[in-house]
């Protein structure tokens, strides 16, 4: 199958209509904690966060709070984390440098100074927080549902985010994220759900390897 002649824009829209809603899978409850759990989550999973989030809020309730810690007090909290010792570094960092949850940034630029922040990081921080995509969220599911649909063929993140900002208008580029939930969901690395992916029409793995 041949995608370069796919009209990505118009292919993408039913998936972002499926999921455009769809909560990200850190059960954070306000932006300051989505801010932490996101920094805490690089290569670890959402779900070993997510059991360690309400013991680590409930010690360091807001930016104010964490802001006054030292880096070693948050390591019993976090030490399953990969990389705890440096995350809780850029965490107490981000603290002191923002000081209050009311100053956390609210742009691109802004939110990639802050260590232990790149460009995914603040992309879902930007769509958790319901402002206007400024990139492309681009984690390990993104990476392979691009890659397999045929919109991409990379495997580097920064690559995948810019090609798709190109390819796609900015009203669409809520499908990075929608394309990490459809990995989760039926897009998986072994034994996806061809039949149940409501991409499987303009997938060119999914053709190719169904009858």
């Amino acid at each position: 199958m041949d995608n370069s002649k796919t009209d990505w824009a118009k292919a993408v829209r039913p998936l972002i209509k499926k999921y455009k809603d769809e909560p990200h899978p850190l059960h954070a409850k306000n932006l300051y904690q989505m801010l932490v759990m996101v920094v805490l989550s690089a290569q670890t999973t959402d779900n070993l966060i997510n059991q360690l989030a309400p013991d680590l809020f409930k010690a360091y309730p807001n930016m104010a709070k964490l802001a006054a810690a030292l880096p070693e007090d948050l390591h019993p909290l976090i030490s399953k984390v990969r990389s705890f010792g440096n995350k809780s570094k850029w965490l107490i960092d981000i603290a002191k440098q923002i000081k209050k949850d009311a100053a956390i940034p609210t742009t691109m630029d802004e939110l990639v100074k802050l260590p232990g922040i790149g460009r995914k990081s603040a992309n879902v921080i930007m769509r958790y927080a319901g402002l206007k995509a400024e990139g492309i969220v681009v984690d390990l599911h993104t990476i392979r549902v691009a890659n397999r649909l045929g919109i991409v063929a990379t495997e580097d993140p920064k690559k995948i985010e810019k090609e798709m900002m190109e390819i796609l208008p900015q009203k669409e580029w809520d499908a990075g994220m929608c394309m990490s939930f459809l990995g989760r969901d039926a897009c998986r690395p072994t034994n996806p759900l061809h039949g149940e992916c409501l991409m499987n029409k303009v997938c060119q793995f999914c053709l190719n390897n169904t009858d």
